[in-house]
């Protein structure tokens, strides 16, 4: 099946997370995309190791459907190869702090010189302008920096998350954009800058705390895993697990003191509202607490379904991959890679489009696997590559 961004190329200077993630999720649409990384592979490669000391979890999963060419971009002759592989391209994407995006001509003037309607994709820590836009970043400093962390863990014991969410969010941004700017340069012929950065990408979850704070100054601090905004939603040790239960509303609060039966709870005036709820959450968390405490994690959950109540297991990583669900709902690819003992689990496209879903087709590519190929599509000889090699240019 043909994908909607067949025919596009896409150079992905991108490293780690947020560049790579964005790339690939064109990659999954169609679109030919080109890793460039230095001679050697990229530091992003080695994080979590699966493959030796070539492939990393984190590598596998956000590269796949490309294809590698290592090159020596600070170099003259790197950089010619760069300038003729941008005449071939429909985006750039680097996520490179403003004064190495220049350093290296990968700066949307330096590049809608080569070519008017490139596209330049940057996923960036603090964005292009502003006093800390050269300042290095990645996904746990975004966090520490949204005012979130300051709402996670126990008082006096802040906590980040441990997935790298912000990274992952700048990426979809980015994605969503890049793709927003392939739309205008087909109606306009005009190409663009698109940005992205992790510090606003966080803000995005924090902005109604952030709203109340300016206008309420609530000076609200963590409360562990119970909810500020509703209850009783918090988690709960069954006989033989953990479950979140999130009860918000007065129909899910109905519907809560029917289930654990129970129905005085609905003439107290401290539940009346989610506010008062919310402020009086640690005694709604204990009630629930107490209901579930001799039952077992499937009888909470059973309870909690039936009741149409929305609860959770606390699942291991290892759980979530034996999970049904996820399998029969495609969310995993198993993928081989040189050097694994056996294939990953590569998730799939996260969003599905009915006609013309993304794939994930082949595998995150081997350091430098195509470089001939593409140093061949642009003219260059056998024994020119030859050269290059022995240059250490790729």
């Amino acid at each position: 099946m043909a994908g909607v961004l067949d025919g596009l190329r896409v150079l992905d200077f991108g490293r780690y997370i947020a560049g790579p993630y964005a790339a690939a999720l064109l990659g999954d649409l169609g679109a030919e995309v080109i890793r460039i990384e230095r001679i050697g592979g990229g530091d992003d490669r080695f994080v979590f190791p699966l493959a030796g000391d070539e492939g990393g979890a984190n590598y596998i999963q956000f590269n796949r459907n490309k294809k590698s060419l290592t090159l020596d971009i600070s170099s003259d002759v790197g950089r010619e190869i760069v300038r003729e592989l941008v005449k071939t391209a429909d985006v750039v994407l680097a996520n490179l702090p403003p004064k190495a995006l220049n350093s290296l001509g990968l700066d949307y003037d330096s590049l809608r010189a080569i070519k008017p309607d490139i596209i330049l994709t940057t996923p960036t820590a603090f964005g292009m302008e502003g006093p800390l836009a050269d300042k290095v970043g990645f996904d746990g400093i975004a966090q520490v920096m949204s005012g979130l962390v300051h709402m996670t863990g126990q008082p006096g014991a802040p906590t980040k998350f441990y997935g790298p969410w912000v990274d992952c969010l700048t990426a979809s941004f980015a994605f969503s954009a890049t793709l927003a700017a392939i739309l205008w340069k087909r109606q306009t012929g005009e190409g663009q800058h698109v940005q992205a950065d992790l510090l606003k990408s966080s803000l995005v979850p924090a902005a109604a705390l952030l709203a109340e704070e300016a206008v309420l100054d609530k000076g609200r601090g963590p409360s562990a895993n119970r909810s500020q905004t509703g209850g009783p939603a918090d988690m709960v040790r069954t006989r033989d697990g953990h479950v979140y239960v999130h009860v918000t509303g007065n129909p899910l609060f109905r519907r809560f003191c029917k289930m654990i039966g129970d129905q005085s709870l609905l003439d107290d005036p401290r539940y009346a509202s989610d506010n008062l709820r919310s402020d009086n959450g640690a005694a709604l968390s204990a009630v629930l607490q107490h209901w579930a405490a001799e039952k077992t994690t499937q009888q909470v959950l059973a309870a909690c379904d039936e009741a149409r109540l929305p609860a959770g297991e606390v699942l291991s990583p290892k759980e979530v991959l034996s999970m049904d669900h996820l399998r029969k709902s495609g969310a995993f690819v198993d993928m081989p890679y040189p050097g694994m003992p056996r294939p990953a689990p590569v998730l799939t496209t996260p969003f599905h489009l009915s006609a013309s879903p993304g794939t994930v087709r082949t595998s995150a590519p081997t350091i430098g696997a195509d470089t001939d190929d593409i140093l061949s599509s642009l003219g260059y000889q056998i024994k020119d590559i030859v050269r290059l090699r022995e240059e250490k240019t790729v």
